[in-house]
């Protein structure tokens, strides 16, 4: 969805956020130009920081789209809460339960109504103690095989100073200076067409979370650590970016 769409509860949004942001941080912006301007493409931020989803949500608005984030369910059975979430195009993710299909039918509807559908791929804030992307869970994957729209990478650095979730430490201090950066979409076409099985959707979410790891290293300096290993399955040669 593009911003020229917008309905009364997202502008209101948008006025109600949008100037504190200003004044809450110092941003670079990079690579707006991989999020298109129509049709719809799935976003997979790294996440460091409870206050790094406002900061991808204003990241998005200002590239000229809307983001639609994936929240828990029970946030939309808050009184008033939940109904503000709903006209303004969130959508509500059931964990861990039989209704977690409906989950994927509503993405999947978004997408389709050209919507820019917000993943965090790690489904929660990393646990690597120096913030570096941890191994992801493959809701962006399955997605992306289900609808074929492009995956968009989105790292950032600077939301960890507003607020730190290694220590808890909030710093309301303004003009904190956060950097954030689109790539061009992951490149998926190998699995194009592929059944969603475990390891195809395991090997998609490889691909996406390395691309996020080296991204971020890019930005905020240092070598990152490994991700992970994944054994190598019988008669296959290890990928050697599994291990990179």
């Amino acid at each position: 969805m593009t911003r020229r769409r917008l309905g009364f509860w997202q502008w209101f949004a948008v006025v109600l956020v949008k100037p504190v942001m200003l004044l809450w941080t110092r941003r670079t912006w990079r690579g707006m130009e991989h999020l298109r301007r129509d049709g719809g493409v799935i976003i997979v931020p790294n996440h460091i920081s409870h206050a790094d989803p406002l900061v991808a949500a204003h990241f998005v608005y200002d590239s000229g789209r809307w983001p639609q984030f994936l929240g828990k369910a029970s946030v939309f059975r808050v009184p008033l809460v939940g109904w503000i979430l709903h006209r303004c195009r969130q959508i509500p993710v059931e964990r861990g339960t039989v209704d977690a299909v409906r989950s994927l039918d509503a993405l999947v509807a978004a997408l389709a109504e050209g919507g820019a559908v917000v993943i965090y791929p790690e489904g929660t804030i990393t646990r690597e103690p120096q913030l570096w992307p941890m191994k992801g869970k493959t809701g962006a994957a399955r997605l992306a095989l289900a609808t074929g729209a492009p995956v968009v990478p989105v790292v950032m650095w600077g939301p960890e100073r507003i607020f730190d979730p290694r220590d808890s430490r909030f710093n309301p201090r303004p003009r904190m200076p956060v950097t954030v950066v689109a790539g061009p979409p992951v490149d998926l076409s190998r699995w194009a067409g592929a059944a969603p099985t475990k390891a195809v959707l395991e090997e998609m979410t490889d691909t996406i979370m390395l691309r996020l790891r080296d991204m971020l290293a890019e930005i905020r300096g240092g070598t990152p650590p490994p991700l992970w290993e994944r054994p190598a399955r019988p008669g296959d040669e290890r990928r050697p970016e599994a291990a990179a």
